[in-house]
């Protein structure tokens, strides 16, 4: 496959603009969440639009409002600027396994990079990999993490030079991507690793640039998300009160303060809500804290979407749409955009469930000099799960694998 040709931000300057679920858990039960499974609750009418928001949080933000609710063509108009491309290579669903029809669960890859403008385009790791599951029933819809470390068995690819092998689960993308594969080669080495691990087949896949996920908060405004532990910036610092990347801080010679993200709940712009996604050093449980943090990111995405009123401010909606085309690489398998979405029409944002692998917390083993994370045999169920399409029956029944994050 040729390789993918991405746009990717010209400045360094981050501030540039280029379920609800009740409790079964008891008074002191943790989460104070449910899962349905019984029979489904009358809904509110959400947009169509706000469906699609729901199916990648923030990053499908492609879909329309309710004035064009009964119109696939419309619909394909309004999410013709966003660029598709064969993510899933021979990882994608069987005919057996409902690959032609979305009348089923469907399963979702969502890969996150970050990367800079001068990063070589074959040297990028995947370091956010959610599966994305909605059940048959098509009334909610889980986010489950992989962590970026785990050690798997990544396949040979001939194409890459890669004989197969033992090796960091995030490092598969950028084997994928090597002699011209680009990111839809990455994303397809990454489908057939973690089809290889979990057994599960997908039916689409999306690639997030989390640089242009800032276009995509701005053009919202803001997303409201609680901080739950103090932590320093990693990445930026404060020059004369702005928020710059280190190496363009150091490069004005100014004095530079840190970017410090403080407890407690509040409205962010896009380059304070992205960097605090983006840690995980200084954070108790590293990489499984972002983790819950990126899937918290992508939840408030979804509700502020919703709550802004783009169905019906045609301005709001264009800049959306704009703002999507810049922020991700969409795959939806066998079936059309339009017809993804009307399939799950049916979900709604606060139907959206964070997951949490290996009980958000370490399990590390060292490969030579290095550590590398194991799933734990409840995340390997929880994964079967997903594949069997039974995971609401299994977070009833482990509870604690529920994100508590706001």
């Amino acid at each position: 496959m040729p390789a993918q040709t991405r746009r990717r931000p010209t400045s360094s300057d981050p501030t540039e603009k280029p379920i609800r679920v009740e409790s079964i858990l008891g008074p002191n039960g943790g989460s104070g969440r449910t899962i349905k499974t019984g029979r489904r609750a009358p809904r509110r009418k959400d947009p169509l639009w706000a469906r699609l928001t729901l199916i990648v949080g923030a990053v499908l933000m492609v879909t329309s409002g309710v004035a064009i609710a009964g119109s696939k063509a419309a619909l394909n108009q309004v999410t013709s600027s966003i660029e598709q491309d064969n993510l899933l290579g021979g990882a994608g669903k069987s005919e057996a396994e409902g690959g032609k029809d979305l009348k089923g669960p469907i399963d979702m890859l969502l890969l996150g990079v970050d990367v800079r403008g001068s990063w070589d385009p074959e040297d990028v790791r995947a370091d956010t990999i959610i599966v994305l599951h909605i059940p048959a029933s098509h009334d909610q819809a889980y986010l489950v993490s992989i962590p970026r470390d785990t050690e798997v068995q990544v396949p040979a690819n001939k194409r890459a030079n890669w004989n197969g092998g033992a090796a960091k689960i995030n490092s598969a993308f950028e084997i994928g991507a090597r002699n011209g594969g680009g990111w839809a080669g990455g994303a397809q080495q990454m489908a057939a690793t973690i089809k290889s691990l979990t057994g599960i087949g997908f039916d689409g896949a999306a690639i997030i640039d989390f640089g242009g996920f800032r276009s995509v908060i701005d053009a919202l405004g803001s997303v409201h998300l609680c901080v739950d532990q103090e932590v320093e910036s990693y990445h930026m610092k404060l020059v004369d009160g702005k928020p710059m990347w280190n190496a363009d801080a150091k490069k004005t010679g100014k004095p530079m303060k840190p970017v410090v993200h403080k407890k407690g709940c509040r409205d962010m712009e896009g380059w304070e809500a992205l960097d605090y996604s983006r840690q995980r050093y200084g954070l108790k449980n590293g990489d499984y804290d972002r983790q819950q943090h990126q899937q918290q990111l992508i939840k408030a995405m979804a509700k502020k979407a919703m709550e802004d009123g783009a169905a019906t401010n045609p301005l709001k909606l264009n800049a959306l749409m704009k703002a999507a085309g810049k922020a991700f690489v969409l795959d939806t398998g066998s079936a059309s955009v339009p017809d993804f979405v009307f399939t799950l029409r049916g979900v709604a944002a606060n139907d959206m469930v964070m997951l949490r692998t290996n009980d958000g917390s370490f399990n590390s083993t060292t490969q030579g000099e290095e550590e590398r994370e194991q799933l734990k045999p409840i995340s390997l169920e929880m994964f079967k799960a997903v594949k069997e399409d039974r995971l609401a029956e299994f977070v009833a029944a482990n509870p604690n694998v529920i994100s508590n994050k706001k």
